[in-house]
């Protein structure tokens, strides 16, 4: 299993950092060592004092596929949860900073926290998905699928012109703005729709 995940893919969290909306997707790569599941709390590593959350809608992979138009996109996904991409920004920065690659901001051990799927056929519009995170019973991030500034199909198509898809690799398709740190002793809660799928606290 892999989990590839989408950078920049709102606008308003491009904005919020004051980035580049980008001309074509950007993705990177988690690893299997990241998932976190069953709501088990994360616990903050000791190499970083900035990790920040960024929900975002999963897609798990339903079969093998390369070269994928974007028209037969959908048919290479068949669940849809939730997961966070926990970022150490004060790593993130230092490598950006120095013209390094940055994964070791972002695939650390247990930097992926998953909720369960639901089957796609669970939802009318799989380009109308809202989303949320709350923090210590506070939203602090909002997303809806239509807003995506690649959509899901794009997504696939483009990522699998260079790396095959397997089943059950996963997709993270990107965070809305809203990002921000996390501390021990703060609980997440994430909504799909209106369903609570994360509920953990950071140890």
């Amino acid at each position: 299993m892999k989990i590839i995940c989408m950078a920049k893919n709102y606008l308003a969290h491009v904005k919020e950092f004051d980035s580049v909306v980008p001309a074509e997707p950007i993705f990177f790569m988690k690893h299997e060592n990241c998932v976190v599941r069953n709501n088990k709390p994360f616990y903050l590593p000791d190499f970083s004092s900035n990790i920040h959350h960024e929900i975002e809608i999963v897609l798990k992979i339903s079969k093998v596929g390369r070269n994928i138009e974007k028209k037969f996109a959908h048919r290479y996904f068949d669940a849809i949860g939730l997961g966070i991409d926990f970022t150490a920004r004060d790593l993130q920065k230092k490598a950006k900073d120095n013209g390094n690659p940055w994964e070791i901001s972002k695939a650390f051990d247990h930097s992926a926290p998953l909720s369960e799927f639901l089957p796609v056929a669970a939802f009318a519009d799989i380009n109308k998905l809202r989303f949320r995170l709350d923090l210590n019973g506070s939203t602090v991030q909002e997303g809806n699928t239509e807003l995506m500034i690649f959509p899901v199909n794009v997504q696939i198509s483009y990522i699998s012109r260079y790396i095959t898809l397997k089943t059950g690799d996963l997709l993270f398709t990107g965070t809305p703005e809203g990002v921000g740190p996390v501390k021990i002793g703060d609980r997440l809660e994430g909504y799909l729709e209106d369903r609570k799928l994360l509920d953990f606290q950071v140890k």
